[in-house]
């Protein structure tokens, strides 16, 4: 049996769809499935032991890149093919069943909106990472056995949901503090390379001997084992904070103008926290842009962060300071 699986371009969409994959997978044992996915979230299936082939979808003007797909695929007879990005891809293609996913519904969590596809919506395939055992051993040099690990991740892919650095490095300081939730815990920062500069003033407040530094340091497949080694994560909405719950990790996610009803964590060890002001009074204003609007969470304090930290906490890891 032949799969093609059609993921995103972004990378916090391409692990929410991870569950559906693997899903398939174990409903189909003996398929070979060839993955498409946008060039950052490609690296996530590379460990993935079903996956046979994975092709990268590089953008191109005028939707080249679709074409370019077209013919890397069309050679193929496929049993199934499923599209999660909602092109006319499949019904040019010699496929024995199509799959679609569904028109945008605002109301649905986005697991769910994909379980759809296959009408798994109500029981929905929780999202998975898959590392090789190279992978792992890097991962424990990185994050070596000695105490607890907090995961920060202060970027994201545009400026206006990024918690300003500065609030995440008191944040860091006042759960490291003697009274703090994690007392004198190591802090693993996790950025992308070109995101050091959102990162910097994170790491300057950690201690030499607490600091991780993960800004750009290795693949996603590694950097999933990493988090498997974190004991709590908290960052902006963000392909990272996917990533970390679908490790397992306790993770807050921090929201503002994106929707949490959306795109929260998920999973039972997940919390969200956002500002006090709506996703709708944040972006309802003429003048936003999202591509050059300046931070939208100045409202969400580190008072109210870390108070969120501790109920996640409470929930999932107990013995609350």
């Amino acid at each position: 049996m032949r799969i093609l699986f059609i993921t995103a371009n972004r990378l916090g969409d391409a692990v929410l769809s991870t569950g559906l994959l693997d899903h398939l997978a174990r409903r189909y044992p003996d398929a070979a499935i060839t993955v498409a996915a946008g060039p950052v979230p490609a690296p996530l299936f590379d460990a993935a032991p079903y996956v046979t082939q994975i092709i990268t979808m590089e953008k191109q003007r005028f939707a080249g890149h679709w074409l370019s797909l077209w013919r890397k695929t069309i050679g193929t007879q496929w049993d199934m093919v499923i599209d999660l990005r909602r092109s006319a891809l499949g019904w040019l293609l010699w496929s024995r069943e199509r799959k679609s996913i569904p028109p945008p519904d605002n109301s649905c969590h986005r697991v769910r909106f994909i379980a759809r596809i296959l009408g798994l919506e109500d029981d929905p395939p929780p999202p998975v990472l898959w590392h090789g055992e190279g992978q792992e051993q890097q991962a424990a040099q990185l994050i070596p056995e000695g105490g607890p690990v907090l995961a920060v991740a202060p970027a994201a892919n545009w400026r206006g949901k990024q918690w300003r650095a500065e609030n995440f490095a008191a944040l860091v300081t006042r759960l490291r503090a003697p009274d703090g939730l994690l007392p004198d815990a190591r802090v693993a920062v996790i950025a992308a390379k070109a995101e050091r500069e959102q990162a910097h003033s994170v790491l300057e407040a950690i201690p030499d001997d607490k600091r991780i530094d993960l800004v750009g340091a290795t693949d996603l497949g590694t950097l999933g084992a990493c988090l498997r080694r974190t004991g709590l994560f908290i960052g902006n909405d963000s392909g990272l904070m996917h990533m970390a719950a679908a490790a397992g990790t306790p993770t807050l996610g921090l929201f503002g103008p994106s929707r949490e009803t959306l795109y929260a964590p998920w999973g039972a060890h997940t919390g969200w926290t956002r500002t006090p002001e709506s996703f709708d009074q944040l972006t309802g204003t003429p003048n936003y842009d999202h591509r050059t609007t300046d931070t939208l969470m100045d409202g969400l304090s580190v008072e109210m962060v870390e108070d969120g930290v501790r109920q996640l906490w409470q929930r999932t890891v107990k013995d609350v300071p």
